[in-house]
């Protein structure tokens, strides 16, 4: 068997279940055979409400695809996620009421990607799209940091960033970036509903052509002699204060 991580594979009562009550796309749940207890009878209950087939193994083998994990004699394989096509980004958006972007100017670290989709998947972002050259993919590393993020949101790899998001635009979207030196604080701009929030990569941030085209720069206000935020937290910031926003105008 190859890698679990690429295999979807997950280990554990606890796990597993909370991957059913998640309503996570499960292909098939193993229990070690002879399994009759409560947590067994449990699993058995709630995987068939949602449909997902049961199947006995011996430990033997429940080990041999687990081998470093204490599975407790009970392994799930999930459907991973797949990259979405560009094509299909606007019949996304337009399937989702009030959708909004998160775009990665190549960000190429796997776990900073993986961090991003776990913070855009908690704030209910619609999609994340990155450049599909000189940026992270959705690997098997990225998976695991995302920890089932990765099959919440859509991930959307794109041609050419610029164009992507000049293409948004001219649906509606407004394009906002994050930019350490941009005079205008992020809790001081008034964030749209319908929003591109760009973050740039680990060395540069957003680059030239990338912030050009955003509606506007802002930054995040800092204290001391700290100049820069991690790509995947300061992301994390600036969606939940966007987030805070939507949930304002949601009231009005």
């Amino acid at each position: 068997m190859t890698d679990a991580q690429d295999q979807g594979l997950i280990g554990g009562f606890h796990a597993v279940m909370s991957a059913l009550e998640k309503e996570r796309a499960l292909k098939c749940i193993w229990l070690a055979s002879g399994r009759r207890d409560g947590r067994a009878d449990a699993l058995r209950q709630a995987a068939g409400a949602r449909g997902v087939a049961i199947a006995s193994a011996d430990m033997g083998k429940l080990d041999a695809m687990l081998p470093n994990v204490r599975h407790q004699g009970c392994i799930a394989e999930q459907a991973l996620a797949q990259e979405q096509r560009e094509s299909d980004l606007p019949a996304l958006l337009a399937s989702v009421e009030r959708p909004w972007v998160l775009a990665l100017d190549q960000v190429q670290d796997p776990h900073n990607l993986g961090a991003c989709l776990r913070s855009a998947a908690a704030a209910g972002v619609t999609a994340v799209i990155a450049p599909r050259k000189r940026a992270a993919g959705l690997t098997a590393a990225v998976r695991k940091v995302a920890a089932g993020a990765a099959e919440r949101v859509a991930f959307v790899p794109v041609t050419n960033l610029t164009r992507a998001i000049a293409r948004l635009q001219e649906e509606g979207f407004w394009a906002v970036g994050l930019d350490g030196e941009a005079d205008h604080s992020l809790y001081d701009e008034a964030l749209p509903e319908r929003l591109v929030l760009v973050a740039g990569g680990e060395e540069k941030g957003i680059r030239e052509l990338t912030a050009r085209q955003c509606d506007a720069l802002v930054s995040i206000p800092m204290a001391g002699d700290v100049e820069s935020l991690n790509v995947s937290v300061a992301t994390g910031v600036a969606l939940f204060e966007a987030l805070r926003q939507r949930r304002a105008i949601s009231k009005v």
